[in-house]
C-alpha cells in the first residue's frame, strides 16, 4: 500500500514538474534564464490569440468571375496549339468571355467540338464562337473559392504566423485572422498577391519599340498605354519593369513591348528559393519546373534563341533576358533588383502557387495589443475570483476534505495551463471560458464523491471504508459525465472555428485532467491519512 502511494506521488510531481517547464516561457521569470535553459527547454508555451495580443482580422473577396475569364485564356491557347498541330489556319480571339475562331469552317468547328466538350457554340455569324458551358462556368466558380483558401493557407504557413484562423465564409468570402502580426500591409499584400506568372516573348522589331521612352516616374505608366496604343501591333501590349538606381535609390518604371501570347504560366512550378547572385551579391528567385514545364521551357527557349524572354507576374516584368541557347533542365531565375524581404515574399507566392483569381479586400481590422491586455486582465480577474469563492465555499461546507478538493483544483488549473503550454495551444477569450468552466467541473466531481463519503459514514462504515466506497460508487458517474463532456469538445472543435475551437481545446484538456486529479489525486492524499491506524472518524 505505501509503495503504491508513493509511486503515486512521485508521478503526480513528475507532471507538476514539466508543467511548470513547460509554462515557463509565460512567465517573467523566463527572460532572467540563462543562456543554456532557453536552448534546451522548450520556448513557446502558451501562444495568445488575436482578442489577447491583438493582430490583424481581413476579409477577402474572391472575384470568381475572373477565374473564369483566366479559364478561358488557357482552353484559347490550348485551342491555338491544337489547331496548329493540325495544320489548321485560323486567328483567335478572346472578346469578353467569348473565343472567337476566323474563318468559320465545318472542318474547325468539328475540330473544336470534338476536343473541348466543355465549350457551348453562340451564334455570331460569319465566324465561330464559343464560351464555357453554364455548368463548367459554375464549377470553376465554385471551385475558385476554396482553391484560394488553400493557397491563402500555404502561404500563411510559410509567412510563419502562429496559429492563424483560416475559414470560408459565404459563397466567395474568406475570413483570416492573423495574430501577433505587426505590419498589417506586408501581411496583406502577401496574402492577396495573385501570383499569375507568364513568360512572354519581347517585341524588339515593332517600329514602336524603338519609340517607347527608356523609363518614366511611377504614376506615368498609364500615359505611355494610352499615347502608343494606337501605334502598338495587334495582338502586343506594353509592360512596366521596376527599376531602381543603384546608387541614388530612385525608382522609375521602364516600359516594354511584349507580345501578348503567353508561352509559360507558373502552375508548372515545383519549388522557387532565394539566391544570391556571384556578381553583384544581390538576391534573385530561382525557380524549377516540373518535367512537363521543364519540356516546355526548353522548347520555348530553343525556339527563341537570341530574343528576349519577358518574365512576368501580376503584369509587372521583372526580367527580360536575351535567350543566349536552348534551357534544359527544368530551371530558371527571375531578377529585379530585390531587397532579401521582397525576395521571400516572391518566392513565398511562386512556392505556395498562383490564387485561381484576384481577391478584394472586404474588412480590414487591426485588433490593439492594450485591448489584448485588458482582456487577460478581465480573465484573470475572472477565474481568480471565481476559483477563491470555490475554495472558500469547500473548506467552509467541507471541511478538511474541501481543502483536499482545494489542492486537487490548484493541481488541476497548474497541469492544464502545462499541457496547454507543451501543445502550444492557443489561448481566447472562449479559451479562458472553457478554463473557468472545467474548474467548476472538478470541484464538481469532488462533490459528488465526497456525498457518496459521507452516506457511507452514516451507514456505520469506518472512514477507510466510506472513502474507498464512495470513490467506486462515484466513479462511473463521474467518468460518463466527463467521456460526454470530451465527445461535445471533439465535435466542436471538429466543425468549430476560431474562438469555438479554442474553447473546445481548454475544456476537453481540462475534463481530461479533471479525471486524473479528481480520482488520482486525491484520493492519494485521503490514501496517505488513512494509513494511520489511529484515524477513527473523517473531517467531512
Amino acid at each position: 500500500m505505501k509503495k503504491n502511494i508513493l509511486w503515486r506521488f512521485i508521478l503526480i510531481g513528475t507532471l507538476v514538474a514539466l508543467a511548470l517547464v513547460y509554462f515557463l516561457p509565460n512567465m517573467p521569470l523566463y527572460k532572467s534564464m540563462p543562456g543554456w535553459w532557453k536552448t534546451a527547454m522548450p520556448e513557446k508555451g502558451i501562444i495568445l490569440g488575436l482578442d489577447l495580443q491583438g493582430g490583424i482580422h481581413l476579409v477577402f473577396e474572391v472575384q470568381s468571375e475572373r477565374a473564369v475569364e483566366i479559364t478561358t485564356d488557357r482552353v484559347m491557347q490550348s485551342i491555338k496549339e491544337m489547331l496548329e498541330k493540325k495544320k489548321l489556319n485560323a486567328e483567335l480571339r478572346r472578346e469578353g468571355l467569348l473565343i472567337t475562331v476566323t474563318p468559320s469552317s465545318h472542318e474547325l468547328r468539328d475540330a473544336i467540338e470534338k476536343n473541348y466538350p466543355t465549350l457551348s457554340a453562340a451564334e455570331t455569324g460569319d465566324r465561330l464562337a464559343y464560351r464555357l458551358s453554364d455548368s463548367e462556368a459554375k464549377r470553376i466558380m465554385d471551385n475558385a473559392t476554396d482553391q484560394a483558401l488553400e493557397t491563402i493557407r500555404n502561404r500563411i504557413d510559410q509567412f510563419g504566423v502562429a496559429e492563424p484562423t483560416i475559414h470560408r465564409q459565404a459563397e466567395n468570402e474568406i475570413v483570416v485572422q492573423l495574430p501577433g502580426v505587426k505590419d498589417p500591409k506586408h501581411a496583406i499584400d502577401l496574402i492577396g498577391k495573385t501570383a499569375q506568372l507568364e513568360f512572354k516573348i519581347v517585341d524588339d522589331v515593332s517600329p514602336a519599340a524603338a519609340d517607347l521612352p527608356s523609363s518614366v516616374a511611377p504614376g506615368e505608366e498609364e500615359g505611355v498605354v494610352e499615347k502608343f496604343k494606337d501605334k502598338i501591333p495587334q495582338g502586343t501590349e506594353i509592360l512596366f519593369e521596376r527599376v531602381v538606381n543603384r546608387e541614388s535609390g530612385e525608382v522609375r518604371r521602364s516600359p516594354f513591348l511584349l507580345k501578348k501570347e503567353t508561352l509559360l504560366t507558373g502552375d508548372l512550378l515545383t519549388d522557387a528559393k532565394v539566391s544570391l547572385s556571384t556578381s553583384y551579391n544581390e538576391p534573385y528567385v530561382s525557380i524549377s519546373f516540373n518535367p512537363i514545364g521543364a519540356k516546355m521551357f526548353e522548347e520555348l527557349t530553343g525556339a527563341n534563341v537570341q530574343k528576349r524572354l519577358a518574365v512576368i507576374l501580376d503584369g509587372n516584368v521583372y526580367s527580360a533576358p536575351v535567350i543566349r541557347e536552348r534551357i534544359a533542365g527544368g530551371n530558371a531565375s527571375i531578377e529585379g533588383s530585390f531587397s532579401m524581404e521582397e525576395a521571400k515574399d516572391l518566392a513565398i507566392v511562386l512556392k505556395a502557387g498562383a490564387l485561381p483569381a484576384p481577391v478584394k479586400i472586404l474588412q480590414n481590422v487591426t485588433v490593439g495589443p492594450s485591448l489584448g491586455r485588458d482582456s487577460i486582465e478581465a480573465g484573470k480577474t475572472a477565474g481568480i475570483v471565481g476559483s477563491l469563492c470555490v475554495i472558500v465555499f469547500m473548506l467552509f461546507y467541507y471541511r478538511l476534505s474541501g481543502l483536499i478538493a482545494d489542492l486537487a483544483l490548484v493541481l488541476n488549473i497548474m497541469l492544464l495551463l502545462g499541457a496547454m503550454a507543451a501543445l502550444n495551444a492557443t489561448l481566447t477569450l472562449p479559451g479562458i471560458a472553457g478554463i473557468i468552466l472545467a474548474v467548476g467541473m472538478a470541484v464538481d466531481s469532488n462533490v459528488l464523491m465526497f456525498e457518496r463519503m459521507r452516506e457511507e459514514l452514516r451507514a456505520g462504515k469506518t472512514p477507510r471504508a466510506a472513502v474507498d466506497s464512495g470513490y467506486d460508487k462515484a466513479f462511473w458517474t463521474i467518468f460518463d459525465s466527463h467521456v460526454t463532456t470530451l465527445i461535445t469538445s471533439a465535435v466542436l472543435f471538429q466543425f468549430g472555428t476560431g474562438p469555438i475551437k479554442g474553447f473546445a481545446v481548454t475544456l476537453s484538456l481540462g475534463v481530461a485532467i479533471n479525471l486524473f486529479t479528481a480520482l488520482v489525486g486525491t484520493k492519494t492524499i485521503f490514501d496517505l491519512i488513512n494509513q494511520r491506524k489511529e484515524v477513527k472518524s473523517l473531517s467531512i
